[in-house]
């Protein structure tokens, strides 16, 4: 939606707007079902487990994140560049990036031996 309204704007904008409105609405959701979800877990376990698991599990993200960033910027603005409709345009890109992130974060979750 957030793509489809700044339509009238320069794609660089509109593709760095509707990522930072897009990450601020994943991370809210995010972080409440995780919490909600591991709060009874994490009061029952020792705290430097939590705190390794806790680092695992941010390190494992912030590399999903970076390939996320890295595919979904660019193919976002070269969409837009192309001229296809701009809510088209996020949601290809967002399903592309998000295959990725989660097949990265998955990998390193496994290496790291989280889950």
């Amino acid at each position: 939606m957030v793509a489809q309204t700044l339509a009238n704007y320069e794609s660089h904008l509109n593709t760095t707007i509707t990522i930072g409105v897009g990450y601020g609405v994943y991370f809210m959701i995010f972080s409440f079902l995780f919490y909600l979800d591991n709060k009874k877990r994490y009061m029952d376990m020792n705290r430097e487990l939590i705190r390794k698991e806790l680092f695992k599990l941010i390190s494992s993200f912030g590399i999903g994140e970076v390939v996320y960033l890295v595919i979904r910027w660019p193919t976002l603005y070269y969409f837009l560049e192309i001229n296809i409709e701009p809510f088209i345009a996020s949601l290809i890109s967002e399903v592309l990036a998000t295959a990725l992130y989660m097949f990265t974060v998955t990998v390193f979750l496994r290496k790291t031996k989280t889950f």
